[in-house]
């Protein structure tokens, strides 16, 4: 994973963990793997690691228990509420950039739609 600079890892960690889990590579009730190996693997320090699951408990995405480690919430709706975020902040990016580019909102619309892929007009659950 590539940071940018210009945004603080642990908020870069806490997007790339909440895509994994609303595309399902972490699956609901899966455990996730530790603090050290998720650090290890992401070349990040251990603290900033622990920083970003903490938000994604806080999120209700994540529980810890004290045990156990930490799992993936079993609650769709969750799941589906973050999802719909991470869609509105692309769909925000785009739009803002299509303007900047001085296209129409029916220009965007079509580029959007070719680019979409053919037989998945009903997304990823």
């Amino acid at each position: 994973m590539e940071f940018d600079p210009s945004t603080p890892i642990w908020l870069q960690l806490v997007s790339e963990f909440t895509r994994r889990i609303v595309v399902r590579q972490w699956s609901s009730g899966d455990k996730i793997p530790g603090v050290r190996e998720l650090a290890l693997d992401l070349k990040v320090n251990p603290n900033t690691v622990q920083r970003a699951l903490a938000e994604l408990d806080r999120q209700g995405l994540t529980r810890s228990e004290r045990t156990t480690g930490r799992f993936i919430t079993d609650d769709e709706s969750v799941i589906a509420h973050a999802r719909e975020d991470l869609a509105e902040d692309a769909a925000d990016t785009y739009a803002r950039r299509a303007q900047g580019l001085g296209m129409s909102l029916t220009a965007a619309r079509e580029l959007l739609g070719r680019q979409w892929p053919t037989g998945n007009e009903g997304g990823t659950p």
